[in-house]
């Protein structure tokens, strides 16, 4: 286990990386603010889905995700359709515009990120992406897919070994 000191060191890093997240989101296109972005990212990425689904994987109770959902639906980026299931549900899609939007969101983002770290090797990148989705599994995000190992026995501790997906 790492020590006292370490963690300090990362929680310092972690009220650091807003930094971060706020240059990616100068980069979104203004019609197409964070929460729009997300869930054209998510409907991308896990493809047609309920708005419970969509709420659930946001991480945000459903009145924001209306309005995030609402908000795509104005602009053509996504169709919301009956659940043949289960009639009073709809289904959200994403709609050509709406996968246009997201391939130009990624290809901003992409040249960004290509930019800040052109000094990092592939395998320092592959690095960063591989523990920061181990981070994301060890806090159960439901958003990052994990492999998980059988339960150790006896005092070891439990490892989690995440499936790097994108």
């Amino acid at each position: 286990m790492a020590e006292k000191a370490q963690y300090e060191e990362l929680i310092r890093q972690f009220s650091a990386f807003g930094a971060v997240k706020r240059e990616m989101g100068r980069l979104l296109p203004a019609d197409c603010p964070g929460g729009s972005a997300a869930v054209l990212t998510l409907l991308g990425r896990h493809g047609d889905m309920r708005m419970s689904k969509l709420a659930e994987l946001l991480a945000v109770d459903m009145s924001v995700t209306s309005r995030h959902v609402a908000h795509v639906a104005e602009r053509g980026w996504i169709e919301r359709s009956p659940d043949p299931a289960d009639k009073r549900s709809r289904i959200l899609r994403l709609t050509p515009a709406g996968q246009d939007r997201l391939d130009e969101i990624a290809d901003r983002t992409s040249q960004m990120l290509a930019h800040r770290l052109s000094d990092w090797s592939d395998d320092e990148v592959g690095q960063l992406t591989r523990l920061m989705a181990r981070l994301r599994a060890s806090f159960d995000d439901c958003r990052a897919p994990v492999a998980r190992p059988p339960a150790p026995s006896g005092d070891e501790q439990s490892t989690r070994t995440p499936a790097i997906t994108t």
